[in-house]
């Protein structure tokens, strides 16, 4: 399988996950704000983000994963996070992405879900990209719909968090002509070398 590569965007270098990012990741998901919009564990454990980028990097060696750490192109700083659940028999990806609470607003996770989608389309050869938020979080569905994916339904109570059942909210992306509405439209991306 090949190396998966680095996405450059205008702002942003998309590169794989590595062990010395784990005490980073541990602080930026362990944030009370981050946690409170997705199904991240808080107080985030221990150990567990060295677990999750050494799962990261074998699903990414079986091909059914592909995940980024979103950095900033000036200096690297990591401030966020994109991963592709892969189902190679229908070719198809569950998207998540979660960006650190102090760098919320600013077009992060737009830009580096749009880089995601994209690679996912013209290089994993992807038919479909679909993705959930829970609807009472509708920044994270506004990132979905500037990357063009359309707006699917609503899972009533489908998560429990914190004891809680959540509504979600789905989306999706199909790999077809641009003129279809809520089809995938490219963006200028390029490969940094390696």
């Amino acid at each position: 399988m090949e190396k998966q590569p680095i996405l450059a965007t205008g702002r942003l270098l998309l590169r794989p996950f590595d062990l010395p990012d784990a005490p980073l990741v541990q602080r930026l998901c362990g944030d009370y704000a981050v946690a409170a919009t997705t199904l991240l564990p808080y107080p985030y454990p221990d150990g567990l983000a060295e677990l999750w980028i050494a799962s990261l990097r074998e699903g990414i060696e079986r091909g059914d994963a592909a995940a980024f750490a979103v950095t900033l192109a000036e200096d690297g700083t990591l401030v966020g996070g994109v991963r592709l659940r892969i189902d190679t028999e229908h070719s198809r990806a569950e998207l998540g992405f979660w960006v650190a609470s102090r760098c919320w607003g600013r077009g992060y996770a737009t830009e580096a879900v749009r880089a995601v989608i994209e690679y996912g389309f013209s290089t994993l050869g992807l038919h479909r990209v679909h993705a959930m938020n829970f609807s009472r979080n509708p920044a994270s569905g506004r990132v979905m719909e500037k990357c063009g994916m359309l707006h699917e339904g609503r899972f009533r109570e489908h998560v429990r968090k914190w004891g809680i059942y959540e509504d979600v909210d789905l989306w999706g992306v199909l790999r077809e002509p641009v003129s279809r509405p809520g089809a995938y439209s490219p963006s200028p991306l390029h490969r940094a070398p390696l």
